[in-house]
């Protein structure tokens, strides 16, 4: 049986540890603050940001929490980032995603100052991974290196394979496991036999948005499975892009859907906030 990968519990440790660098920072005159940018009224996304206002309330950290109207323009939502760009008080900004769909993401994004781009989706952030310099990361894929540590996951030498080839999960996710002396594959929807690719993996993360795709036989016997996915079932049921109890008897660790990769991914934005605050004091 697979060891379960505790993502809830590594996330509360993870936020003890943003709290004592909070309080560090405001020691020396440095005071964190989260902008969230929230265009709509989609329940999910709603949810999410008061997941993370929580998170900030825990950790210390000021948050400012700006509601838009589903019809709001592409000039006043770059009006707005511009100006927490200028405000000092806001040391990270997030636009929470999907947006409307007459909005132009990637233009609102790269708005961001790649200093307050505590998503770690800037072209300049992403840049910065690619060729291997510090900076501020995705917080999906850092969330992941974090829990392969922390479980003594070896990566040198191994054979990683990543389903799905998306800016935020997929092709960042690749780049920190190239760092770190893995043999990367990315698969996507149109890869050919993709269970037998998967197969191959002794490190698999799947993030392709297809609930249970991956079942236990392609799964090779012991090795590393990342469940990315956040999926509804036929019941409406949450589960993630992997079939737990199908892969759990096959697999030598694996993240449970809820309890995985979701807490950690918020648990690297206060991170990634932290270290956000951290640049803009040393600029």
């Amino acid at each position: 049986m697979a060891t379960v990968i505790d993502g809830k519990g590594l996330a509360a440790k993870m936020r003890a540890e943003a709290a004592k660098d909070v309080a560090a920072l405001k020691r020396a005159g440095v005071n964190p603050g989260l902008a969230v940018v929230l265009v709509g009224d989609d329940h999910a996304s709603a949810t999410y940001v008061r997941s993370k206002l929580r998170d900030c309330e825990e950790c210390g950290i000021a948050s400012f929490d700006y509601k838009l109207p589903a019809d709001a323009s592409q000039d006043e939502i770059l009006q707005l980032v511009r100006n927490l760009n200028d405000d000092p008080k806001i040391t990270g900004i997030l636009v929470q995603m999907p947006l409307p769909s007459h909005l132009d993401a990637e233009e609102i994004i790269e708005a961001i100052s790649p200093l307050k781009d505590v998503d770690g989706f800037h072209p300049t952030s992403l840049g910065r991974l690619v060729r291997g310099l510090p900076g501020l990361r995705p917080c999906t894929p850092a969330g992941i290196m974090v829990m392969l540590d922390e479980y003594n996951i070896e990566l040198a030498g191994k054979n990683a394979v990543i389903v799905g080839r998306s800016s935020i999960v997929g092709k960042p996710m690749a780049h920190m496991l190239l760092e770190r002396d893995a043999t990367i594959s990315v698969a996507h929807s149109r890869t050919r036999n993709l269970d037998e690719i998967c197969r191959s993996a002794d490190i698999l993360v799947v993030a392709c948005g297809i609930a249970r795709l991956v079942k236990g036989d392609w799964v090779r016997p012991g090795a590393t499975v990342i469940d990315v996915g956040m999926d509804r079932d036929e019941d409406g049921r949450l589960c993630g892009d992997v079939d737990y109890d199908d892969v759990f008897n096959v697999a030598g660790a694996i993240t449970p859907v809820p309890g995985g990769v979701g807490p950690m991914t918020r648990a690297m934005l206060m991170s990634n906030v932290v270290t956000a605050a951290r640049m803009q004091a040393e600029a």
